[in-house]
């Protein structure tokens, strides 16, 4: 059994029987019908992810992970809030007529803020620190722009990062205020795995560990019987990731720069309804 695999049934099962439902709460999410979208939750959910011996991906069913560092890429590289840079269709429920997503995500990341070693974004900051600070306890990004929120689709799910460098090892943090357990959990795993390995490589480092720290771990009400069959399956194997060791500049990697060797999964053709 992977261990993606493992952490999903454990924390699926310990919110079908000790989560708290929300029913009694006027809910903001609403189903395609107009119907609310509730959910039975777990509040601080903590998972860790070794990357040195595995990479966190669900054979449960698929994940879409070439589609997964679609995204990633599009935010963290591009620092775009436009879904017309992006390959996929996920992010069209939030965006304006123009594809702007507001103020949001890619944005964040590409506002330039003033130090005295000279003008960084969040991201180049990140990969300076690393590269020439690796025992600062400051390498770090965060989305949640308060003074933005207004101006933004869809407030940051996943809105920080904080880097820490153990030896020769870049370990992560990854926080996210809400984590839609069925459609979300493991995609946004992939995409902070892959994203540690690139940061990792071009700062000369080994990926070390990833925690993903989850404030409202949750299942929507028409999701729960999806879940549960899902948690009569199989697991297999975790495949073997792969990267392109011969890039050395972030901004050069690409969606085939990675690789999953042996990726096998059950198959799952069944329509998940998400809540907007």
């Amino acid at each position: 059994m992977s261990r993606a695999d493992s952490i999903f049934i454990s924390n699926c099962r310990d919110i079908l029987s000790n989560g708290v439902w929300d029913t009694n709460f006027d809910v903001r999410p609403r189903w395609g019908d107009g119907t609310p979208a509730h959910t039975i939750k777990k509040f601080g959910i903590v998972n860790r992810y070794d990357l040195s011996k595995e990479f966190p991906i669900l054979t449960l069913r698929r994940t879409y992970w070439k589609s997964a560092v679609d995204e990633l890429l599009w935010i963290w590289q591009k620092k775009s809030n436009n879904i017309k840079d992006l390959r996929g269709h996920i992010w069209d429920s939030w965006a304006d007529e123009n594809g702007s997503i507001g103020k949001a995500y890619g944005y964040q990341l590409g506002v330039k803020h003033i130090y005295p070693e000279g003008e960084f974004d969040q991201v180049d900051r990140v990969l300076y620190d690393l590269k020439h600070n690796p025992a600062s306890r400051r390498i770090m990004t965060n989305i949640y722009n308060h003074a933005d929120l207004h101006e933004m689709g869809l407030y940051p799910c996943a809105y920080s990062m904080t880097f820490n460098v153990s030896g020769n090892k870049l370990n992560a943090i990854l926080n996210q205020r809400s984590q839609d357990m069925l459609t979300a959990s493991n995609w946004n795993v992939v995409q902070y795995a892959v994203l540690v390995h690139m940061m990792a490589q071009v700062s000369g480092l080994e990926a070390g560990e990833l925690v993903h720290v989850i404030a409202d771990a949750h299942i929507y009400d028409r999701h729960v019987a999806i879940v549960k069959e899902l948690l009569s399956r199989e697991p297999k194997r975790a495949p073997k990731f792969t990267i392109d060791s011969s890039v050395t500049d972030f901004y050069a990697f690409t969606r085939d720069s990675f690789g999953m060797e042996g990726y096998e999964y059950n198959e799952f053709d069944e329509k998940i309804p998400v809540a907007i």
